[in-house]
């Protein structure tokens, strides 16, 4: 057996926000069932995004995290700051990060490292 592809799918409650987030912090839609499931990518990740049962979800991560590697910190750290996103700057050795959540508290964060 091969893995030809893989992804992460997250359930949400609202297919339309969660799309225009992802969009608007970089990803791709690569493709789109209505309002079924959408897969957005990014280089080296591919996330699933489904609409939650009853539009209920956790509002939270759990034990996940969808990590961004950027070239430009600023630019990230802008592009936040133009959007009704809560960010957490921090640094350690291993670099810069950016911690932020999507619209259904899904961790996520923007990284610099220093490698």
């Amino acid at each position: 057996m091969t893995i030809k592809q893989a992804n992460i799918t997250i359930n949400v409650k609202d297919m339309y926000k969660s799309i225009a987030f992802y969009e608007s912090i970089g990803l791709v839609v690569k493709a789109r069932w209505d309002n079924y499931y959408a897969q957005l990518v990014a280089p080296g990740i591919v996330i699933g995004i489904h609409p939650a049962k009853d539009n209920t979800t956790n509002a939270n991560s759990g034990n996940i995290s969808i990590g961004f590697t950027v070239d430009n910190f600023d630019e990230a750290k802008s592009l936040l700051e133009n959007m009704p996103v809560q960010t957490t700057e921090r640094q350690e050795e291993g670099g810069q990060f950016l911690h932020f959540t999507d619209p259904d508290g899904i961790a996520c964060y923007f990284i610099k490292p220093k490698w």
